[in-house]
C-alpha cells in the first residue's frame, strides 16, 4: 500500500489516479458554479479550509501540470461571457472590471489535492485516492468480452496483456518517479514486464490474422477519421501510456513548433511535433528544420519526436539524424498505436 505522501513526490502516481474526482465528494462536498463544471480559487481555498494565497502560490509552482488538467485563465470577452453565465448567480455582483479570473476543473481540483502539503483536507483526499485505487487493483480484473466468445488461450492473453498494460506498468512507473536508489533495476524489470505484453500483442495479432481478422485496419480508420488536434491529443495519450509524465498538448498560436512536451519516467525530456498528413503526402525538408531548430532553442531536450500519419522525405530523413530528430512514419504509428512501445521512449 503506497503512503498519500508520495503522491506530491511523484507525477507518474498522479496522473495514474486523475481520473477518480468522485473521491472529493466523498471527502467533502465540492461547490461548484452554475455551469456544474468549474471553482473559483476562493471556492478552491474554502474546501481545502486554506487561503486564497496559499492556492495561487501552488498555481505558480505547478501551473504547466495544473493547466494540462483543467486550470484556465479567462480574458477578455471570454471572461465577460463566462462572469455573465456564471457569477453574479453565485457570487454576487462585482462593480468593479477584473482583468482575469482563474477557475478548475473537478480535475484540477483533485491535482491541487495531490500537491497541496498543508492541508487536511487534501491529505484525507490523498489517503482516501489510494485506499480506493489500491482495493480497485486488487479485485479481480474484469473482461468485458465474453468468455464464451473467445478460444481460451486468447482470452486468458487479452486479460494479462490488460492486467499488464492498465495496473502493473503504471505501478513501476510509479516507482520508478519515486525512487532514487533502485531506478536502475526498477526500469530493467518495467521493460521485461513491457516485453512480455509485446509478445502477447504480437501473438494475440498472429491468431487474429491466421483467422483472416484485420486488427491493424480499425488503428489505420481511427488515424485516417482524426482532426489535426485530436491526432495530436492521441499521440500525448500514446506517450502517457509508455510511461511519460507532465504531458501538455501546447496551444497553437504559441507552440513555436513543438505540439507536445513531456519527460519520461527517467526523467529525460520529450518535444514532438506532430503531422497529420494523409494520402501521397510527405514531410518535407522546411517541417523538419523548423521542428530541429525548435528543439535547440529550448535547453535539455533530450527526445525529440517527429510524427506523422504519412512518410518522410529523403531530405527531411537526411536533416533528421543530422539533428538527432527520431521520426516516427505512418506504419511505425500504426504500431504504437496498436500497443507496442515507442524504442526512443524505452
Amino acid at each position: 500500500m503506497i503512503n498519500e505522501t508520495a503522491l506530491p513526490e511523484s507525477p507518474a502516481l498522479r496522473s495514474s489516479v486523475l481520473e477518480r474526482t468522485d473521491v472529493l465528494d466523498r471527502v467533502k462536498a465540492l461547490s461548484l458554479l452554475p455551469d456544474g463544471m468549474h471553482v473559483t480559487t476562493a471556492m478552491v481555498a474554502t474546501y481545502f479550509e486554506v487561503t486564497a494565497e496559499a492556492i495561487r502560490q501552488l498555481v505558480k509552482r505547478h501551473r504547466t501540470e495544473l493547466e494540462s488538467n483543467g486550470l484556465i485563465v479567462l480574458r477578455g470577452a471570454d471572461l465577460r461571457k463566462f462572469e455573465s453565465d456564471n457569477m453574479s448567480r453565485s457570487l454576487g455582483s462585482y462593480p468593479q472590471a477584473r482583468r482575469s479570473l482563474t477557475v478548475y476543473s473537478r480535475r484540477a481540483v483533485l491535482n491541487i489535492a495531490m500537491l497541496l502539503r498543508d492541508s487536511a483536507v487534501a491529505r484525507h483526499v490523498r489517503t482516501y485516492l489510494l485506499d480506493a485505487e489500491y482495493v480497485a487493483r486488487t479485485q479481480p480484473v474484469e473482461n468485458p468480452v465474453p468468455t464464451d466468445a473467445l478460444p481460451l488461450d486468447d482470452h486468458i492473453d487479452q486479460r494479462i496483456t490488460h492486467i499488464l498494460g492498465k495496473t502493473v506498468v503504471p505501478m513501476f512507473n510509479a516507482l520508478i518517479a519515486a525512487s532514487g536508489e533502485h531506478r536502475r533495476e526498477l526500469i530493467e524489470l518495467r521493460e521485461d514486464i513491457e516485453n512480455v505484453e509485446r509478445k502477447l500483442c504480437w501473438h494475440h495479432r498472429r491468431l487474429a490474422g491466421l483467422e483472416g481478422e484485420a486488427p491493424a485496419d480499425d488503428v489505420r480508420a481511427t488515424l485516417d477519421a482524426m482532426t489535426w488536434q485530436a491526432f495530436e491529443h492521441h499521440v500525448a495519450g500514446l506517450l502517457r501510456r509508455d510511461g511519460c509524465v507532465d504531458v501538455v498538448v501546447r496551444k497553437a498560436r504559441t507552440d513555436r513548433g513543438i505540439d507536445i512536451t513531456g519527460r519520461t519516467a527517467d526523467g529525460r525530456t520529450v518535444a514532438v511535433q506532430c503531422k497529420n498528413r494523409a494520402g501521397r503526402w510527405t514531410v518535407p525538408s522546411a517541417d523538419m528544420q523548423k521542428f530541429a531548430g525548435a528543439t535547440r532553442a529550448i535547453d535539455h531536450v533530450d527526445i525529440a519526436l517527429f510524427v506523422a500519419t504519412c512518410n518522410f522525405s529523403h531530405e527531411s530523413e537526411a536533416i533528421a539524424k543530422l539533428c538527432g530528430v527520431i521520426t516516427v512514419n505512418r506504419d511505425e504509428l500504426e504500431a504504437w498505436s496498436a500497443g507496442v512501445r515507442l524504442t526512443a521512449l524505452r
